[in-house]
């Protein structure tokens, strides 16, 4: 660990985030464990999965 580890390491056990500030990161990393969970064992929405495209489109 360098200098400015545990000059933000100080910082933090001086004045340390409010328990909103908390809740509200430990809830979107919440939310984002689910939906990664989510999409691995349910699967991703054929209706929001684009069409693939060409790069060539064939004009006739």
């Amino acid at each position: 660990m360098n200098l400015r580890h545990f000059l933000r390491m100080s910082k933090w056990a001086r004045n340390p985030p409010s328990e909103k500030r908390v809740k509200l990161v430990l809830g979107i990393v919440a939310a984002c464990i689910i939906l990664v969970l989510i999409e691995k064992f349910i699967g991703w929405p054929e209706m929001l999965t684009l069409e693939p495209r060409s790069r060539n489109p064939v004009k006739f």
